[in-house]
């Protein structure tokens, strides 16, 4: 299981293994502490983790709003795991 998250530091998405307690930020190298990150959403695979940033940093840029709101979090959630029921 993947954690997808957010860097403290400069904001990029990045993800974590959920056994993880520490990762290098990609793009400014800060410490994200997994105990303290916020947690978007709880993925089976880094490729799934991969596709969802890649989607949620589309949706940011094209709404130009800084992150996403409780309601759509929430919504993301209840996305994703109605396609992994979908998948199996």
């Amino acid at each position: 299981m993947y954690i997808v998250t957010r860097c403290p530091g400069c904001q990029a998405f990045t993800y974590l293994d959920s056994f993880q307690r520490f990762k290098l930020c990609h793009i400014c190298g800060e410490v994200i502490d997994g105990t303290r990150a916020p947690e978007y959403l709880e993925v089976s695979d880094h490729q799934d983790a991969e596709q969802i940033i890649g989607q949620l940093e589309a949706f940011l840029k094209k709404t130009g709003r800084p992150d996403l709101s409780k309601q759509e979090l929430e919504h993301l959630r209840m996305q994703y795991a109605e396609w992994l029921r979908n998948r199996l």
